[in-house]
């Protein structure tokens, strides 16, 4: 049985991943803000706020954790905003949740993964190296979140600690119902792919032997997820 550590755990693809993690018998640490959604994971909760980077290390380490297999970064929030409109508070938001909140719980965690020859998964921007007009700030934090992960691989694999990042297009989630509404489109779920799927690929990577290494996995959508004439 594995010890993981899921943040963005009462999310859309993170609730999926606690869920699926369980159903195997895996033990689970739920890392999220809001403690009465934690409580209703079959998970362990440990309370964390990503805007409040001060708070993650003494947060981490009461919660005792010496050895850990793996920590799923699946937090993630974006707000759609033009240049022109974007405030620094906005920038501050995303690039705190999508971006230093995880650096910190990962530089806080390299002791227990380190010691169980452990895993690092982030949940990417499908997309890549290119930002789309009004993703800016969202863009900018997960091109930060893949120059994390490469740096990461290379500081550990001495340690023995492996990172995979994954890029997923287009997940049925509240999130991408929330972006294909702010940009005026029918959101239609069931042509996206699921978060099962994703959970899905995060496990694979998590069982891979361990002799073996999945730097980045992208996970593409058929045609029929976009709306016309628009590539998200």
């Amino acid at each position: 049985m594995a010890l993981i550590m899921v943040s963005g755990a009462t999310g859309g693809i993170g609730s999926e991943v606690v869920r699926q993690l369980r159903k195997r018998g895996d033990e689970v640490i739920a890392v999220g803000r809001d403690a009465e959604k934690l409580s209703g994971l079959d998970a362990r909760p440990l309370v964390l706020d990503f805007t409040d980077p001060a708070s993650i290390e003494p947060a981490v380490r009461a919660a005792g954790v010496e050895r850990l297999d793996a920590v799923v970064h699946a937090a993630g929030v974006i707000h759609l905003a033009g240049i022109e409109q974007a405030t620094p508070d906005s920038w501050a938001h995303q690039l705190a949740v999508n971006l230093t909140g995880p650096a910190e719980l990962t530089r806080t965690t390299l002791p227990a993964l380190r010691a169980a020859g452990g895993h690092a998964v982030f949940i990417n921007f499908w997309a890549g190296p290119t930002a789309k007009p009004y993703w800016g700030a969202y863009a900018a934090g997960k091109f930060g979140l893949k120059a994390l992960a490469d740096s990461l691989r290379g500081e550990e694999a001495g340690n023995g600690v492996r990172v995979t990042s994954i890029f997923p297009a287009c997940v049925a989630t509240p999130m991408q119902q929330a972006v294909r509404e702010g940009f005026g489109f029918e959101y239609r779920p069931e042509t996206l792919n699921q978060p099962d799927t994703v959970a899905g690929l995060i496990l694979t990577a998590l069982d891979a032997p361990a002799n073996t290494r999945l730097n980045e996995l992208f996970l593409g959508l058929g045609p029929e997820g976009y709306p016309p004439g628009i590539t998200f």
